[in-house]
């Protein structure tokens, strides 16, 4: 699977977009605002402050409202700071995913965005210049020390690549055999795989980053981790889990090859804080200021029943994950996929409220 071509949010408007099916990531932001306005304010009334232009990154920006909501709240927070002066200071706001972004959607709904700035903030407030930069975020992206203020939210947690060899026969039987992604049932060694190319693209996330923020900078990340040590617990991979019993109920039924199955692994990874602590430490440009963890329900929290929380929960991983599974299952079987996968979380959110944990980290580039 070549991760960079092919991994996007669905594009659009429409039923199974990401703008229509984004609530989880928008309920992660609001969970993450307050570390967001903390670190903007600390780092304006700094001694990097005051500057003539400022450079601030959003990676993995996708599209839809969550994307320009992310850039409205940094800029409430630099409104918000008035013991600093900014209203002379260019903002140079950059917007980044893959390639296959859609970045059209945005571009579209600046317009509107840049009139309702003026009209809240006023003509003092200084200038922003917003731009969208192409890309992959494991390697570098812009020009060295150009960056003040760089953010990352439901990320991360995309990994550059599938893990090689995960696709590899062990005694004539695939090594991850019926699964899409880490289980209770993976080897070892695919959980080893996982999580070394987990820390390898991490790591060069920090290198990349380390050269292009400026001393006294900072950075605020948050993506989907878990709480245990163990990397195939429920919290952590359950929802892929659910994934694969819905392709393997189409395998049963001769609607899908069971070796299409088998071949196809997921380039993702929920890490533990103590990973994050490691490549950090590692990499040693960085300096946390604030690690924290917190609790997100699988359907963003909704008070509704379980059948209609497992048809949010299916709606908004389709439109995350959608673009891969098609690419190699192919577009007929989407709807009916996707309705057991629908069926299957509601069962199981009828029985057990499993949540997902989100990793927060607040972080200072070093001088």
């Amino acid at each position: 699977m070549e991760v960079l071509q092919i991994l996007h949010m669905n594009k659009g408007n429409d039923e199974t977009s990401y703008a229509q099916n984004s609530k989880v990531q928008r309920k992660i932001l609001s969970v993450v605002k307050p570390i967001i306005d903390e670190a903007v304010q600390k780092m304006l009334c700094s001694n990097i402050a005051p500057i003539g232009s400022m450079g601030i990154a959003d990676l993995g920006c996708s599209s839809g409202p969550n994307t320009l909501l992310l850039i409205s709240e940094i800029i409430d927070a630099i409104h918000a700071t008035s013991s600093c002066s900014t209203s002379s200071t260019e903002f140079r706001v950059f917007l980044n995913d893959l390639f296959s972004n859609d970045f059209n959607t945005i571009f579209m709904s600046l317009p509107a965005f840049y009139n309702q700035l003026k009209e809240e903030k006023g003509a003092g407030f200084g200038s922003f210049f917003i731009s969208a930069v192409p890309g992959s975020f494991y390697g570098r992206l812009f020009p060295a020390k150009s960056l003040h203020f760089v953010h990352s939210s439901s990320s991360l947690h995309w990994l550059s690549q599938v893990p090689p060899g995960l696709d590899c026969q062990a005694a004539g039987k695939a090594l991850n055999k019926g699964k899409i992604y880490i289980s209770k049932t993976s080897p070892q060694c695919v959980l080893e795989a996982y999580s070394l190319q987990f820390h390898k693209d991490f790591l060069l996330f920090l290198k990349s980053r380390a050269e292009e923020i400026v001393g006294g900078g900072r950075m605020v990340f948050s993506l989907i981790g878990r709480s245990s040590s163990d990397p195939s617990t429920q919290e952590s991979c359950y929802q892929w889990e659910l994934l694969a019993h819905a392709l393997m109920s189409m395998v049963s039924e001769g609607l899908v090859e069971e070796e299409k199955v088998d071949s196809f692994n997921a380039p993702y990874y929920a890490p533990s804080e103590e990973e994050l602590k490691f490549e950090l430490g590692k990499e040693g440009s960085f300096t946390i200021d604030r690690l924290e963890a917190f609790e997100i329900d699988w359907d963003g929290g909704a008070e509704i029943s379980a059948v209609a929380s497992g048809q949010r929960v299916a709606k908004t991983v389709r439109a995350v994950v959608e673009s891969m599974i098609e690419s190699h299952f192919g577009k007929d079987i989407m709807d009916d996929l996707f309705r057991r996968y629908s069926e299957l979380v509601a069962d199981h959110l009828s029985k057990s409220r499993t949540k997902h944990i989100n990793l927060v980290v607040s972080v200072i580039r070093n001088d």
